[in-house]
């Protein structure tokens, strides 16, 4: 059965789609952007900010749902410029720094809201 994740820790849906979803001890989370819950607006400054706050938001959705860091198994890093991987990826080193989880990493043309990166996440409990 389908279960529906929310928290007020991280940013609300812009759009038909919710935060999270778990079905079968799996944790879906939706791509997020560095949208500050507490502001509702972008956190200043580049990459590095972007992607701090991105985690942040992640590790909110899976708090909620009572998940880890550590349950995570797959990501999937979209970014509006390849030139940002390396800042991206040190960031995003700090939160796996043990057995991360498999990762794609795209380049696309644009994401929304003018966003510099975006992560969506799959975990198992």
């Amino acid at each position: 059965m389908k279960k529906i994740i929310s928290t007020p820790d991280a940013p609300k849906a812009i759009g038909p789609y919710s935060q999270a979803t778990e079905a079968n001890g799996m944790l879906f989370i939706s791509g997020q952007i560095p949208i500050d819950p507490a502001t509702g607006k972008f956190v200043e400054g580049g990459i590095t900010e972007q992607t701090e706050q991105v985690l942040k938001n992640i590790g909110a959705i899976l708090k909620a749902a009572g998940f880890e860091f550590k349950d995570v198994i797959k990501s999937t890093c979209l970014l509006s410029d390849m030139d940002n991987f390396a800042a991206m990826n040190a960031v995003y080193g700090k939160y796996y720094p043990e057995n991360p989880p498999a990762r794609a990493a795209f380049a696309v043309v644009k994401l929304p809201m003018g966003a510099l990166v975006e992560i969506e996440t799959i975990a198992c409990g």
